[in-house]
């Protein structure tokens, strides 16, 4: 999601669904963005660095060889998905109307090569489309990167916008065969705040306490080390290796 303060959306009555997800799973209430504008977030949060990167330019500008953890996880023997609302193709560096290649890192990666032109693909929707498609067959791979198009991710709609897009999606992940089969975390992410860096963040998985709230300080950069660590991946790439994890005070064995 996009461009939210903590207050534009927990506690905010426009936002009942997140609400409601927030109080019966697992919330960050001192989350933050580690950079402006958006770009560097989304390349931190994979990369484990912004990569010296302070705009939003096209993947032309800025072609990065970095390791990441989309091409962690390759290497690992397993494969990983971007599922882009309202891309016109795959892998595309095209920004449109509803789509921004800048909310879409996996493009900037010159070392995914033809991984990116299989495996960034456009969303669909709740009707159609190849997240529905491989959310109904429990197909959803080792990794999975999803992205609202500019106006379902709130950055040029409201935030009741968001929250009825994620009303409409996140029942059919939780009622889907990968989270049934107890082995799926859902990280609910914003890219950078508004007013400050202090945004959003919400953990949904079978191994989290129903209403869990944590207070320590956590960045993009704890989410890449945690994704790494749920999935098994080390060295941990850049600034993810000395960030906090979330697994102690969001996972437990037994779940909820």
């Amino acid at each position: 999601m996009e461009n939210r303060d903590y207050a534009h959306v927990i506690g905010a009555s426009d936002a009942p669904y997140e609400n409601i997800l927030a109080s019966k799973c697992g919330l960050l209430t001192n989350y933050h963005s580690v950079a402006k504008p958006s770009l560097p977030n989304y390349i931190a949060a994979t990369s484990g660095s912004t990569q010296g990167i302070a705009d939003n330019d096209s993947p032309a500008a800025h072609p990065l060889a970095a390791a990441n953890l989309f091409s962690q996880v390759k290497a690992s023997g397993r494969q990983w998905r971007s599922f882009q609302e309202s891309a016109p193709g795959n892998c595309s560096s095209a920004t449109t109307a509803l789509y921004a290649v800048k909310h879409d890192p996996a493009p900037y990666y010159t070392n995914l090569a033809g991984d990116c032109v299989s495996w960034d693909v456009p969303m669909g929707t709740t009707a159609s489309g190849n997240f529905l498609n491989a959310l109904n067959a429990g197909a959803l791979p080792a990794f999975t990167f999803i992205t609202p198009n500019l106006c379902n991710d709130t950055h040029d709609c409201p935030v009741n916008t968001g929250d009825q897009w994620l009303a409409s999606w996140i029942p059919r992940i939780l009622d889907g065969p990968n989270y049934r089969d107890g082995n799926t975390v859902l990280f609910l992410m914003w890219d950078e705040g508004i007013a400050g860096d202090r945004i959003p963040a919400i953990v949904v998985s079978p191994f989290t306490r129903a209403g869990v709230t944590t207070g320590t300080r956590f960045d993009h950069y704890s989410l890449l080390k945690t994704t790494e660590q749920l999935l098994g991946i080390a060295p941990h790439l850049g600034n993810a290796a000395g960030a906090a994890s979330m697994i102690p005070e969001l996972f437990t064995s037994g779940g909820s």
